[in-house]
């Protein structure tokens, strides 16, 4: 390399970067970034703590997870999975190849109880039928390519396709059994909305559904809680490099630096008036918070293109409810519990009255394991509209109503549980929401263009000077921890790569 290129290298790794946003994406930008030589990298923060959707909470002496849940697909693809593994923090089962080689295509295969509005416990047998009918159209509506299907939406070509199959797979069957088996494929369609994190599958585009990739390996929880994780990365980062407790109220971006005089193209100007020069930004922020604030965020606002992306792209929400029992009403082996309406043969997942039937939207629970661990914890889930209404609810209604929800659907009139935790994630104004989808009308080319840069689709002097990052962006694992640490890792490259001389060896392009 020549002295005059070493130099500029050296030069170059002082240049300012701020990253917004101290969830995993984020950390992992910044924790690439100090190991390949750059000195002057700063988190800002708005709340007080990091981490983001990664959020482990105690319900008395259990550790839960008030966020991210799971480690989907824990292979050798998976960096989360890995840097777990290095940290230490995983059961030994976890780590077994066994574990890492099974392909569950994104649904572990755990051991259902099925209880009925009539009070009834189903028998499991019996309602496989409709368990592998919906698993297999479900996997059909992956297949479709983008303008080419007939149905918009996910839940279209469901609603299509069911009562055609049911028809002729269950035939000989009773009446009653069909319209239960029906009635159970609305409980499916619910728990779908949670995993795609939407108010409904008629809002899941079915031409993009596809795009999302799942990775080999039986999904694996964290035994100390998934902010191990986050511990363990910002331990290798420098101490003070993240500002906690600063919003950041506008990026103000397309300047040109200006040779000696110390300006800068970008300036990040926080709320209580703080005014942080920068050569780059990367922005980290989730797309609901994006979806909210785009408009003032940024200072020209975002591209045209990028706009529309941002509203294309789907986000919605997907709270928990934990709730703690003195001893269980499930069987030993039980790992989810679905709750079936025998009044819901018409495919349903949003109900018609959310006030009044809001907790209609919860699929079930599924049970913490261990048990020696967890104690008899439950965790039900709950998607969409329905699951923020809920946030609005006191502690205790929400305890009523499941309550008499458990009682209902168990026939037990005196189940009553000890205790009971729920997570706010719409209300909370840095997330309005969990997590992203693929809405109708939208394209992998929509998180390519949330993935772009600014300045974009142009030849100004100084590119990169606003970078994004996070979950949404990445095309593949969007919704994903992994997709968020992967996107933090890609915009770091992105950088390094930026700064490296052309058809040089370059020993700051080694990954982590």
């Amino acid at each position: 390399m020549k002295s005059g290129a070493r130099m500029a290298s050296i030069h170059n790794l002082d240049s300012s970067i701020v990253i917004i946003g101290c969830g995993i994406s984020g950390i992992g930008a910044a924790q690439k970034l100090i190991k390949n030589g750059f000195r002057n990298v700063r988190i800002i923060e708005a709340t007080a703590r990091s981490g983001g959707r990664i959020r482990t909470g105690r319900m008395g002496n259990n550790i839960i997870e008030v966020g991210a849940n799971w480690i989907h697909g824990p292979c050798e693809e998976n960096p989360v999975f890995c840097l777990a593994r290095q940290y230490g923090l995983l059961d030994p089962e976890s780590l077994t190849p066994e574990n890492q080689a099974m392909d569950i295509g994104g649904h572990p295969p755990w051991v259902p109880n099925w209880f009925s509005s009539s009070g009834r416990k189903l028998d499991v047998e019996e309602m496989a039928p409709a368990v592998s009918l919906f698993a297999e159209l479900l996997e059909q509506s992956t297949d479709f390519t983008q303008g080419g299907e007939t149905w918009a939406s996910v839940g279209e070509f469901l609603r299509a396709q069911v009562p055609r199959q049911a028809a002729k797979q269950w035939r000989g069957e009773q009446a009653s059994t069909r319209a239960l088996r029906l009635s159970m494929v609305s409980t499916l369609l619910k728990t779908e909305c949670c995993v795609s994190g939407t108010h409904s599958m008629d809002l899941v585009g079915l031409g993009a559904f596809g795009l999302y990739k799942t990775l080999p390996g039986l999904d694996c929880t964290f035994p100390r809680g998934y902010d191990g994780l986050i511990d363990n990365m910002m331990k290798e980062l420098p101490g003070g490099i993240v500002s906690y407790g600063r919003p950041v109220h506008c990026v103000h971006w397309g300047g040109d630096r200006t040779g000696d005089t110390g300006q800068t193209p970008v300036v990040v100007e926080c709320r209580d008036g703080e005014r942080i020069p920068a050569d780059h930004v990367i922005v980290t922020v989730p797309l609901g918070y994006l979806k909210k604030h785009h408009a003032t965020l940024l200072s020209p606002p975002l591209p045209l293109h990028k706009q529309h992306s941002v509203q294309r792209l789907g986000f919605g929400t997907n709270n928990k409810i934990f709730v703690e029992f003195e001893s269980p009403w499930w069987d030993a082996d039980c790992e989810v519990i679905y709750l079936v309406w025998e009044d819901e043969v018409d495919l349903v997942d949003q109900v018609s009255d959310v006030e009044k039937f809001w907790m209609k939207k919860l699929f079930g629970f599924t049970v913490l394991k261990p048990t020696e661990r967890y104690g008899h914890v439950l965790c039900g889930w709950i998607a969409g509209h329905e699951s923020e209404y809920m946030e609005t609810l006191t502690e205790q209604e929400v305890t009523h109503a499941i309550t008499h929800l458990i009682r209902k659907f168990t026939g037990n009139p005196i189940i009553t549980p000890r205790r009971i935790l729920r997570s706010q994630w719409f209300l909370d104004p840095w997330t309005c929401g969990s997590y992203s989808y693929t809405a109708t009308g939208c394209s992998g080319q929509d998180i390519d263009n949330l993935a772009e840069p600014l300045p974009s689709r142009g030849g100004q002097s100084q590119p990169l000077q606003v970078m994004f990052a996070g979950e949404a962006t990445h095309s593949r694992f969007f919704s994903t921890v992994h997709g968020a640490l992967l996107s933090g890792w890609r915009e770091a490259d992105r950088l390094i790569s930026h700064y490296s001389p052309p058809n040089v060896p370059e020993p700051m392009r080694s990954k982590l």
